[in-house]
């Protein structure tokens, strides 16, 4: 069975171990560093990006996280994860993890109050997907190995480059849990090319 980790350092992991549940993965939440070596791919969850690289500091997890993706280990980031694995921040010198060549725009769709859920389609994966925004970030621009997979108002919300898949929406927050097995079917595939 794939082993998943949800990064279990602040934000919605608890719904995202039930995604990938029902996708037939197995779930680990992930509060030590050390825990990555045993899995097949990572999510880093929504939640709030600032919080979190501090967190991801206090623990030591950029650099084990970084080597993970370098590996060629797949890597889901999710609303707030979706900031910490772009290589470009508007309005910020800093990156945090910087994995993948996408430039994001933080709260972008608004504040709490501006949330909202669409039909969205997700090219190669889903049709009519339920998408749940929250306080979401948008990506404003992707690298040419990036490969946009959802709009929205002219807005990229979704985007995959290789083995690492970000959103700005909320996939765990509901049970339309095709994106997550696109995500689990990412984690095989690389398993698999990994042990060859």
């Amino acid at each position: 069975m794939i082993k998943i980790g949800v990064l279990g350092l602040q934000g919605a992991f608890r719904e995202h171990v039930r995604s990938l549940e029902a996708s037939g993965a197995e779930a680990i939440v992930v509060k030590k560093k050390e825990q990555l070596d045993d899995l097949d791919g990572l999510i880093v969850p929504g939640g709030e990006s600032t919080t979190m690289r501090r967190l991801i500091d206090k623990y030591g997890f950029l650099e084990p996280i970084r080597q993970f993706g370098n590996q060629g280990k797949p890597i889901f980031g999710t609303c707030a994860g979706l900031i910490l694995l772009a290589s470009e921040i508007d309005g910020s010198q800093d990156v945090h993890l910087g994995l993948m060549d996408i430039q994001v725009r933080r709260n972008a769709f608004g504040r709490q109050r501006e949330s909202f859920e669409i039909d969205l389609d997700i090219k190669g994966i889903a049709e009519g997907y339920n998408a749940v925004f929250i306080r979401a970030p948008y990506i404003e621009g992707v690298g040419n190995n990036a490969e946009v997979l959802a709009t929205y108002n002219g807005h990229i919300v979704a985007a995959q480059q290789q083995q690492y898949l970000a959103c700005s929406f909320h996939p765990e927050l509901t049970d339309d849990h095709r994106l997550t097995e696109h995500f689990v079917k990412m984690a095989e595939e690389s398993k698999k090319s990994l042990a060859s």
